[in-house]
């Protein structure tokens, strides 16, 4: 944690008190900090919270010794998660969160109802809860699935409109004519195209150019299949392109697949009316066939011109290496568009197989790792053949 981190609660007017306060917050109070720094009221609060998460957790406990620890009592921790949100902004606690599931071993905590309603809820805690899915108790499941819902819709509301408006403009753009029947003149267009043809006695304009609007042609339907590894390191990526999936399921000019994956694979299609629903009936973890996958999703493509395939995975392969690549080329002969997402999350570069996404690459199905933010105008580049909008490709 930097120190610009840590909200400023004492130090007075005095800036040089102040940054020792800081340092002392985060440094830990040991011996060896160089400070001398005391610590007091809701300081020292603070300091205890940070301690119990990133305390040493060897040698004597002394009082200037970060070697506290949340233990493996419910109650403590709760507190805990309560302490933290009292001390620090919502950005912070979700990084503390994370690093006491990492750190501490806390998942098993995650399936007592009481905690749950005391996390902070992201897409991390969604993740780690959906790798906990299987061992959870029906006590805890319907507050697991209250939690996840919030995020859920959180991210709809944010991703949802920019997603609809971006692939609507991209499947039913219309061209302008300058022969158009009156009923189809864009006045405002014409009337500025012809301002110098103004006759003052008359007052008025006398177009000699007309400019409207096309008839729009009836637009081809067009099919998505998102086909999402399970794995671990793909949690983040289930909850965006589930949201994503129910989005593009809600758009009548889109025909959308879901399809996700481990060494089996599970057509989730039919519960794209619940990104809830879609995301508890995945299972994080376990070994990753991406070829038995792309199988499944090309025997499932009946329009290749008017297909999209987006593959979500960090393309660690434990099928078979070469059937999957000659998959892809099949489905790239066929006049499929073939997009590779390394990963679909707000996170900087993934770990990824490098070797496979340079396959792809080679194929002329670009593998990258792609925003939220971004994905809608990847979506709407690949519906219509556009070269994608990504600064690089692997």
């Amino acid at each position: 944690m930097t120190t610009e981190e840590v909200p400023g609660t004492a130090g007075g007017d005095d800036p040089a008190r102040e940054r020792l306060r800081r340092w002392r917050l985060v440094l830990g109070g040991d011996q060896a900090d160089g400070t001398g720094c005391a610590l007091s009221g809701r300081d020292a609060a603070m300091d205890g919270t940070l301690a119990a998460l990133y305390g040493k957790g060897d040698g004597p406990q002394t009082g200037r010794d970060r070697s506290a620890g949340l233990g493996a009592s419910a109650p403590s921790v709760a507190r805990w998660l309560g302490d933290i949100r009292t001390y620090f902004p919502s950005s912070v606690v979700q990084v503390m969160q994370r690093d006491a599931i990492d750190r501490l071993g806390l998942s098993a905590l995650l399936l007592e109802p009481e905690m749950l309603e005391a996390v902070e809820a992201d897409v991390h805690l969604v993740g780690t809860l959906l790798s906990l899915n299987k061992a959870m108790p029906e006590t805890t499941r319907e507050t697991a699935r209250a939690v996840v819902r919030k995020v859920v819709e959180e991210l709809e509301k944010r991703l949802a409109t920019r997603t609809r408006a971006t692939l609507t403009g991209a499947l039913d753009r219309t061209a302008r004519i300058n022969r158009p029947r009156h009923q189809d003149i864009d006045w405002n267009r014409t009337i500025a195209a012809n301002l110098k043809h103004y006759l003052p006695e008359h007052r008025t304009v006398v177009p000699e150019r007309l400019i409207g609007y096309g008839r729009a042609a009836r637009s081809v339907r067009k099919d998505v299949v998102l086909c999402i590894d399970q794995s671990g390191s793909m949690a983040a990526s289930v909850v965006y392109a589930s949201v994503f999936g129910a989005v593009l399921a809600s758009m009548r000019s889109v025909s959308t697949r879901l399809v996700v994956f481990d060494t089996a694979v599970a057509d989730l299609t039919d519960q794209l009316d619940d990104p809830v629903d879609v995301l508890f009936g995945t299972r994080l973890g376990g070994g990753t066939d991406i070829n038995r996958a792309l199988a499944y999703c090309q025997s499932r493509i009946t329009r290749p011109a008017e297909t999209v395939v987006v593959l979500i995975s960090d393309l660690y392969e434990g099928g078979i290496r070469d059937e999957m690549l000659k998959r892809v080329a099949a489905m790239k002969a066929s006049g499929v568009q073939f997009v590779a997402l390394l990963a679909l999350s707000d996170e900087g570069a993934p770990a990824y197989d490098r070797q496979h996404a340079a396959a792809l690459a080679a194929l002329g199905a670009p593998a990258f790792a792609c925003t939220p933010d971004l994905f809608p105008e990847v979506m709407a580049a690949a519906l219509e053949k556009r070269p994608l909008p990504i600064p690089d490709t692997v």
